[in-house]
């Protein structure tokens, strides 16, 4: 399947069910390295729309990190570990808080 049918049928599933995150995760991933622009949109969905959607946030505080925003991958890291937290997601806080401190160690953002 080409990426461009890929995308098209992703962008298909998120129109027909907007409310279902994933749709739109799905394809803010496949967007990421072709059409950056349009995955930091997604993201910003995601994390607007879809708070409690916890797979958004590991991908989209890499995202932003690799972009350069790093303030605001710096939050996004941060409401994920306490969405993480709160829902008792053990595998995933403990993915988000190592990603967390390489982030913080590679952008030299210690506290």
């Amino acid at each position: 399947m080409s990426k461009l049918s890929r995308i098209e049928m992703l962008q298909s599933f998120a129109e027909q069910e907007p409310e279902n995150p994933f749709n739109w995760y799905a394809l803010a991933l496949e967007y990421q390295n072709s059409y950056p622009e349009n995955a930091a949109t997604l993201f910003h969905k995601l994390l607007k729309e879809h708070k409690g959607y916890l797979p958004t946030y590991y991908h989209a505080a890499h995202f932003f990190a690799e972009y350069g925003d790093l303030d605001l991958a710096k939050t996004i890291y941060e409401e994920g570990i306490v969405l993480a937290e709160q829902e008792k997601q053990e595998k995933t806080l403990r993915e988000l808080k190592n990603s967390y401190q390489n982030f913080l160690f590679e952008n030299d953002l210690g506290d």
